[in-house]
């Protein structure tokens, strides 16, 4: 679940980003204004190093869909203002305010990297842009970290952290464009066996 909620962060908000990083961030915001709906595989390393793969859906602005494959078969939805985590081995169902997470930086209707977001790290080894960032003023939310590759820009992967250090790192590969998905695909109904 780190991937979803990074209940804290230890990260500072810093003041606005040096002139030198400006064209990469206006990049990196424009790359994820323009990005609509994608299907990918992703490959989730957990906290604890346990990893599960799957398919995902990322429909901005505001839905995603990991579908977990088998032997797990836990769902993450997000869609309708709601972050939903359900896990049918534990019988339990977690419902998140989407605006409330670090992930919803990402599915935002508009990404702006400063207001009400605030960038508090950027890096570019070879091939990448790494953005940090947080929820300005609410770095009790969790920080998330999105990795670009360059060349072509696209999104590739991001890592949540928690208050105690603990790192969620989601990879994505084989991404493609997609046509929009119904709204079904992005809500849990209880007692409906995702697909």
């Amino acid at each position: 679940m780190g991937l979803i909620l990074g209940t804290g962060s230890a990260y500072a908000a810093r003041p606005a980003p040096p002139a030198a990083d400006i064209p990469v961030l206006t990049k990196v915001t424009n790359y994820l204004n323009g990005l609509k709906t994608i299907t990918a595989k992703f490959m989730q390393v957990g906290p604890d190093g346990s990893v599960r793969t799957g398919k995902a859906i990322v429909q901005r602005p505001g839905k995603m869909r990991f579908q977990y494959d088998k032997p797990n078969p836990q769902l993450l939805v997000a869609g309708f203002g709601l972050l939903v985590y359900h896990d049918p081995e534990l019988d339990q169902t977690t419902n998140i305010p989407l605006a409330s997470t670090p992930l919803g930086i990402l599915l935002d209707r508009t990404v702006r990297l400063s207001g009400k977001v605030t960038v508090t790290k950027i890096s570019q080894p070879p091939g990448e842009v790494q953005v940090s960032l947080i929820r300005t003023g609410k770095a009790q939310q969790g920080h998330i970290t999105l990795v670009f590759s360059t060349d072509p820009m696209e999104l590739r992967q991001w890592r949540v952290t928690d208050n105690q250090g603990q790192l969620t790192q989601v990879s994505l590969y084989d991404l493609h464009d997609a046509k929009p998905f119904p709204d079904k695909d992005f809500e849990y109904i209880q007692g409906i066996t995702p697909n």
